[in-house]
């Protein structure tokens, strides 16, 4: 079947953090669209999230037509999906839920529609289970902010269509986006069993009284995370071996991963552990706001953006290297 992937109409089902970010990313690629969320105040809450995020892509640059005023808030699932060219659902993360809103989902929409799930850790094959045409059912897992960050891992059930998932890649990068295909029904998908490891360890390293909240985001921002922010992981441990590349350096630190720095398991999440992570980030924020802050990582975010853009033109290298 040929699926759509030049996109007109944009269906958002689910508008809390994730579900407003992939609103203003498609409001600002100039397209029209239709949200939908159940939630009492759902409406206000995201126009106020939206308004929120449009400075930061004003800076990057708007599409010709992009407008705030081109979102429509409907009251059903049906009429947000019906004429939609692309939909991108962000309900919360319950087996149930997602079993349901899809069936609901792609018995309204067209079939040519492809729809994606922003899930993290539920797999495809499960909830699009009572799905229709479940050939065009995918998942589209993005990064927050979804408007600024290209990243979007996309992986495929069981009965997803080759071509669907090559449309849908299509779809994602006509959107400004950097999309990963995920070869594999795994939980966590890539990104997120990545981020799940160091964010174990953080807690370990706070339940242990090893370091603060913020002495170990320092440990990240003042040091990998510079790195990782151009080069990831595997290139900076090859220029960590030298001329000789990652086989020297596999051969001098690899015997290090059999010593037992590491805990792997998450600690027991008590209530003293939960203290002191809540008071060590309202330390770290401080008398600042959380739209504040979002303001502040938005600005940061283009500004590193530009930068790895600038410098890898000046060296030779695509951005999307």
């Amino acid at each position: 079947m040929p699926y759509i992937t030049d996109v007109k109409t944009f269906a958002a089902l689910g508008s809390g953090v994730i579900g407003s970010g992939w609103i203003a990313r498609a409001l600002a690629h100039g397209l029209d669209v239709v949200a939908w969320d159940p939630a009492p105040g759902a409406e206000a809450a995201l126009r106020e999230r939206v308004a929120n995020a449009w400075p930061a892509l004003q800076k990057q640059g708007l599409a010709p037509g992009a407008a705030q005023e081109r979102l429509r808030f409907v009251s059903t699932v049906e009429e947000c999906v019906r004429d939609a060219d692309f939909i991108q659902e962000s309900a919360p993360e319950r087996l149930d839920l997602k079993l349901d809103l899809h069936a609901r989902i792609s018995a309204a929409a067209r079939p040519e529609a492809l729809i994606g799930s922003s899930t993290s850790g539920l797999l495809p094959s499960e909830f699009y289970a009572d799905a229709r045409y479940p050939g065009r059912c995918l998942v589209g897992h993005p990064f927050n902010p979804v408007y600024l960050l290209p990243l979007v891992e996309v992986v495929g059930g069981e009965k997803t269509d080759p071509e669907a998932i090559q449309a849908a890649i299509a779809v994602y990068r006509s959107l400004g986006m950097r999309p990963l295909h995920v070869r594999k029904e795994v939980p966590g998908f890539i990104a997120d069993r990545l981020l799940e490891a160091l964010w174990r360890e953080a807690l370990h390293l706070v339940n242990d009284g090893v370091a603060s909240t913020g002495e170990i985001d320092d440990a990240i921002r003042f040091g990998a995370g510079l790195r990782w922010s151009f080069m990831g992981t595997f290139l900076t441990y090859t220029l960590a071996g030298g001329n000789a590349g990652m086989r020297h350096f596999m051969a001098q630190f690899g015997p290090a991963l059999q010593l037992p720095w590491t805990y792997l398991p998450a600690p027991e999440l008590t209530e003293t552990l939960i203290d002191r992570v809540v008071e060590g980030t309202t330390g770290q924020l401080g008398d600042r706001g959380i739209a504040e802050l979002e303001r502040y990582r938005d600005d940061c975010l283009l500004a590193v953006l530009e930068a790895i853009r600038q410098t890898k033109a000046k060296h030779g290298f695509a951005f999307a290297e």
